[in-house]
């Protein structure tokens, strides 16, 4: 059966957005956005530059993949490790910057800002984040598990390598192992 994952999503974006408003509203210091260390920011990070021009189920999707990530023993154990996971160079200020085409998430590395241009792009991103995040947590995972993503007009190495589970909007969504 094919499900229309944006119609599904919206419905239940409805309830999780009153949800989410709620929880901000009760507890406001529990999501500082503006903090770069904090992991709502670094998966907003995520939706935003991976998935600015998808509906919300591509940025869900996305997001999720970064969720499973954390819960892997391959990956790092929080949201901001895996987002900003690469390979380092000193520069020449003696900073460690990413090394272009070898981080997990291709904006991280690709030698532009990382700092969101569209305020109003940036708004969507954070709260398609706290969605994404109620969903998961209440077992709603439209990426079944996956670990990995690509642009469906891109084929990366590892596409052959493990198992494919499903397209959503532009992606399309792996996992480990092969099925």
């Amino acid at each position: 059966m094919k499900y229309d994952w944006n119609i599904i999503i919206n419905g239940v974006y409805g309830f999780f957005s009153g949800l989410a408003l709620g929880f901000i509203m009760i507890y406001p210091l529990s999501l500082e956005a503006s903090d770069p260390n904090n992991e709502i920011y670094c998966l907003a990070q995520n939706i935003y530059f991976e998935a600015g021009n998808q509906p919300l189920a591509g940025k869900v999707a996305v997001s999720q993949v970064v969720i499973n990530r954390v819960e892997h023993p391959s990956y790092p154990d929080n949201i901001c490790d895996v987002v900003y996971q690469a390979k380092l160079r000193v520069n020449w200020k003696n900073e460690f910057v990413p090394i272009k085409n070898k981080c997990q998430f291709s904006w991280f590395c690709d030698g532009l800002s990382d700092k969101p241009r569209e305020p109003d792009s940036w708004i969507e991103a954070l709260n398609r984040t706290i969605v994404a995040v109620e969903l998961y947590n209440n077992g709603f995972d439209i990426s079944h598990g996956s670990t990995h993503y690509h642009y469906k007009n891109v084929k990366p190495y590892w596409s052959t390598t493990i198992e494919y589970i499903t397209t959503i909007d532009d992606h399309h969504f792996y996992r480990w192992g092969k099925g």
